[in-house]
């Protein structure tokens, strides 16, 4: 079943598009939270967005290419503004589609229907994240992203932060880091796993993410 995040501030127009979504089949989700829009998305995980451009703090346009930094989900923008301008800008920054308001529910699960064909007939575009507090990873791209900012990682830290995150609050012993990385942590030098581990957390450091992975001494490491 696709899922559909429909990013509208109106209430009532939110509603009515959720409702006929669902009579579709389509699993839908209402953003609550339009301060950071990116949470629930990353949350949700969608297959689709209708994104207005109107919002509260930041427009359409904005998250639009906040999410493209993410994914190459289709975007589909639902608004009331009919100027060339504005659907020329939705396109360049990353949107597939643009519908005027007002329009017919109909138009509106036309286009939803054939933006998801055009996106999932040949290939499975599934959303890989995950997330710690402000912290968001794209795993596929080893990507780091909090806020404004963004870093890129490589493979044996994108690993090693993967395993953090799913083991968020706990401790990961080192042996186990080590297995992840290499399939014979005994042919490893034990100061290779410390290098990756301190190389991370300087690049966690440029995007504000200090302190957050804290060393247990004689066990191994932990997200706090």
């Amino acid at each position: 079943m696709y899922k559909i995040l429909i990013v509208e501030d109106d209430r009532t127009i939110s509603v009515i598009i959720e409702e006929k979504l669902n009579k579709w089949g389509y699993v839908t989700h209402r953003v609550k939270d339009f301060k950071d829009i990116l949470i629930e998305f990353t949350s949700f995980k969608p297959h689709l967005v209708l994104m207005d451009i109107n919002l509260p703090y930041y427009d359409g346009f904005y998250w639009c290419a906040k999410i493209r930094q993410l994914s190459n989900i289709p975007i589909i923008f639902i608004s009331s503004r009919d100027t060339d301008g504005d659907k020329i800008r939705a396109i360049s920054q990353g949107g597939d589609d643009y519908i005027e308001k007002p329009f017919s529910m109909d138009l509106l699960v036309a286009k939803v229907q054939a933006a998801l064909r055009r996106a999932y007939s040949y290939s499975d575009q599934t959303l890989n994240i995950q997330q710690y507090k402000e912290m968001i990873f794209d795993v596929e791209r080893l990507r780091v992203i909090c806020g404004e900012q963004a870093i890129e990682l490589t493979p044996n830290e994108g690993k090693i932060l993967a395993m953090l995150i799913r083991n968020q609050g706990k401790i990961v012993s080192r042996t186990r880091l080590m297995r992840a990385l290499w399939d014979d942590e005994s042919f490893v030098d034990d100061n290779t796993l410390t290098v990756n581990v301190n190389r991370l957390r300087r690049k966690l450091k440029t995007i504000g993410l200090e302190g957050y992975i804290e060393t247990s001494k004689g066990e191994g490491y932990k997200l706090i």
